[in-house]
């Protein structure tokens, strides 16, 4: 009677594998033309005429719905008969895979990336001179927004930084590789810590996997663009799964480096301290030997780095005029109504918008935390992070992730984690391969390469229901 069954849930994941692999091998083709491929080596982006580069565009927008799609069925099988851990984590691979050697694609941030950590090997200030001050090969290769921006990372992202570019030495391709690797390890971690940590939280690991790391936006903008939210978030879930199964001073010891990566990641060490006080019965001494951990780790991280403490100052680096978030675009049009009623107040709207997200993400968290003990502390740092993203004044896509993993972990089918998951399912489709804004024209063939692959679905579904890909299934 169950050999029926097995074989259906069998077919099922063969279906979801393949359709996935067809979209992030779609991606990286359309990378190839449309991508963010450097000027020069193997992974080089040629000079296309612009309908080729268009043609990439489509073929990449193709891809997208593909995996997202792929992904949402996996999501369905999921909750109605689970695969193995084995199995996601296979399928992740495969996933994966085609994006491993592809250009990167849907962001320039690597460049930056190795721009900085060239620019700590060579003495230089990070905190206060952008990749300008650099040049060569790895400065040429960032956006001219970012030339002269100080990096927000801190210490224990510039020291992976600086260890890469010098490896690389001036060679962008193989700095672009070890960056990747550096992102890969954040994924490989993530997806070996959230198990345990769902476990402990009492939620089935399969639910976790499939909206933290499996998500698309891991696959296309962690693994494909190679950013360094990936080893933060790596590093997030092993501190909070260490400190769920006991050990909390090692716990915030992690939590702590996920932090000195990017700042957000600090929202956890207060769960980490609720935690501990849980379990030792003493709340002062948590707060006091979570604060100590954090605090020594700073100073002996920072010190090891060499960069000093101006990263906290840096922090607003990320914020420029044009920043995706709800109170940037609330400022921009308010600042626009007053310059069309000749009352222009300059940057005023801005700065109050952006001031009133810090306070809604503040009351946010404030009510997470009167609600500590219904939400539990894992869910908790899932919400106030998404308050952060929701309410912060720089958003872009990938930092939905930083909600969605500890939500993935501690809550995946609630109220919370289906939008999480709904939002990621749709942020996924939004940016172009090349991470500019688009044209109307480069708009046009994204929306032709989707509404391809929404057709090629809907004829799948009415054929017969055969196993598409027996050699993935099994």
């Amino acid at each position: 009677m169950s050999e029926p069954v097995v074989t259906d849930i069998a077919g099922q994941l063969g279906r979801c594998r393949a359709w996935g692999v067809a979209g992030t091998m779609c991606v990286a083709l359309g990378g190839l033309g449309a991508g963010t491929g450097p000027s020069e080596g193997p992974l080089a982006r040629p000079d296309l005429p612009v309908d080729l580069f268009n043609a990439g565009v489509a073929v990449a927008s193709f891809g997208l719905v593909l995996l997202v799609v792929a992904w949402w069925r996996l999501g369905r099988l999921v909750r109605q008969r689970p695969p193995r851990v084995d199995e996601l984590l296979a399928t992740l691979i495969m996933w994966a895979a085609p994006l491993l050697i592809a250009p990167p694609v849907f962001s320039r941030d690597v460049y930056s990336y190795l721009a900085q950590g060239a620019m700590v090997r060579a003495g230089l200030d990070v905190y206060h001179a952008g990749p300008a001050a650099l040049g060569g090969p790895f400065g040429l290769e960032v956006p001219a927004i970012w030339q002269h921006t100080p990096t927000p990372y801190g210490p224990a992202f510039l020291l992976l930084a600086t260890a890469a570019a010098t490896l690389a030495g001036g060679h962008v391709t193989l700095g672009v590789l070890l960056m990747r690797s550096v992102a890969l390890a954040g994924v490989t971690l993530l997806a070996l810590t959230v198990p345990p940590l769902a476990r402990r939280c009492g939620v089935p690991p399969a639910a976790a996997l499939w909206l933290a790391v499996l998500n698309p936006l891991v696959l296309l903008h962690l693994v494909g663009g190679a950013h360094n939210d990936a080893i933060m978030l790596g590093l997030l879930a092993a501190g909070l799964a260490l400190a769920m199964a006991g050990r909390p001073a090692p716990g915030a010891l992690v939590v702590t480096l996920s932090a000195l990566v990017k700042a957000p990641a600090a929202v956890a060490l207060a769960a980490i301290a609720v935690i501990w006080a849980q379990r030792a019965g003493a709340r002062w001494r948590a707060v006091v030997g979570t604060a100590a951990v954090a605090g020594g780790t700073t100073v002996a991280v920072t010190w090891v780095a060499g960069t000093g403490f101006g990263w906290i100052g840096a922090l607003r680096t990320p914020v420029t005029a044009d920043s995706w978030s709800v109170t940037s675009v609330l400022g921009r049009a308010n600042a626009d109504l007053l310059t069309a009623l000749d009352a222009s107040l300059g940057t005023a709207p801005m700065t109050a918008w952006r001031l009133a997200g810090m306070c809604a993400a503040v009351a946010a968290a404030l009510l997470v935390w009167y609600r500590r003990r219904t939400l539990g502390p894992v869910r908790g740092v899932g919400l106030v992070l998404g308050g952060v993203v929701a309410f912060g004044p720089a958003v872009r896509p990938w930092y939905l992730l930083w909600a969605v993993v500890p939500l993935a972990a501690a809550a995946p089918h609630g109220r919370a984690g289906r939008f999480a998951a709904a939002a990621c399912a749709v942020l996924a489709l939004v940016v172009l391969p090349d991470g500019f804004a688009p044209t109307a024209g480069t708009l046009g063939f994204a929306v032709l390469g989707g509404a391809l692959a929404v057709a090629l679905l809907v004829m799948t579904a009415f054929a017969p229901d055969d196993d598409l890909a027996p050699g993935l299934a099994r």
